[in-house]
């Protein structure tokens, strides 16, 4: 049996929605059992020990199992029809868009938004590996994913990178559309954590040793209980064990169709609340992101590079 034979009766995520995906893309992610990526480059805007020197080898997967009102990279990932960007690529393409990032420099792969493609995303990695890529592995997810379908990426991933978006069942349905998030990325991460990251032979990079586990959280405005609830949940059950990296770029998107969000910047006054409860809770492992407002930084994927030239490198773009 093929892995992308998973794709019949689809339910790798906790959608568990059984469509035949060689047949119909009818599935919550809007996606097909082709592998269509909207956008391969160096980014120098992760996590320092990840983007390292020569920048994190991004990936972005087009579609999405989870649908986050305020996700940045919509256009990608739950653009409405035609507008979702990206082009299928087979096997051997997508091995050569990573061996790509590699000649170019890049630390590693970086696979962002891929918890609905992942037989595809394992064949190509089975394929490339084999040919003699050597860099190591992130997987950068939304944490809404199975088991069984991390168990899948357990032989490739050397680093972990889920988000951790929250842990209140009203907020998760209100802003990442799905009641049951918190539940299952709890689940998910404390697998990774079970398992952790696989050991790679390059993973020296600018700020010292490759992290097995990073877990991301984004501060709502208006909404730090929930972030409270985050880090004592860290503290409680993944410090020591992970690191913490906590984004403060949380921006209001203006486009059809988003539904509710924050309709505005986190105040200094928050950012600053909550790193007393870093100290407090006596979280001291991890990343912190400056306080920062403003809409410059987003990303703009019917550009060749959708981001600006002091953050990423454009090594491949579906439109060529």
């Amino acid at each position: 049996m093929s892995t992308l034979d998973l794709y019949h009766n689809c339910r790798l995520c906790p959608r568990d929605c059984g469509v035949d995906r060689f047949a119909s893309s009818d599935g919550l992610c809007g996606e097909s059992a082709e592998l269509r990526v909207a956008f391969a480059g160096l980014h120098r805007g992760e996590e320092p020990p990840l983007s390292g020197m020569g920048g994190s080898g991004t990936i972005f997967i087009s579609g999405c199992n989870l649908g986050c009102a305020m996700c940045q990279n919509w256009q990608v990932s739950s653009g409405i029809g035609k507008e979702r960007l990206g082009r299928a690529v087979s096997t051997d393409e997508f091995s050569a868009m990573c061996f790509a990032l590699q000649n170019s420099g890049a630390e590693n792969i970086n696979f962002v938004t891929g918890s609905h493609a992942v037989p595809a995303i394992v064949q190509g990695l089975e394929a490339a590996k084999a040919a003699g890529l050597r860099i190591p592995v992130l997987w950068n997810s939304s944490a809404y994913e199975s088991p069984a379908a991390l168990e899948l990426l357990g032989d490739y991933v050397n680093t972990w990178l889920p988000d951790l978006k929250t842990l209140d069942s009203a907020l998760a349905v209100r802003f990442f559309n799905a009641t049951d998030y918190p539940q299952a990325a709890v689940r998910a991460i404390q697998w990774m954590i079970q398992h952790g990251g696989l050991p790679a032979a390059s993973s020296m990079t600018l700020s010292g040793k490759l992290p097995g586990i990073v877990i991301r959280h984004l501060m709502l405005p208006g909404y730090l209980e929930s972030t409270r609830t985050v880090l004592r949940w860290f503290a409680d059950n993944a410090a020591g064990k992970a690191q913490l990296s906590l984004m403060s770029q949380y921006t209001p998107i203006a486009r059809d169709g988003a539904g509710p969000m924050p309709g505005r910047f986190l105040s200094e006054r928050e950012y600053d609340t909550v790193l007393g409860w870093l100290g407090e809770l006596g979280i001291d492992d991890g990343f912190c992101q400056d306080y920062i407002t403003g809409n410059d930084w987003l990303p703009d994927f019917k550009r060749h590079n959708p981001f600006s030239s002091e953050l990423s490198v454009t090594v491949w773009h579906f439109a060529g």
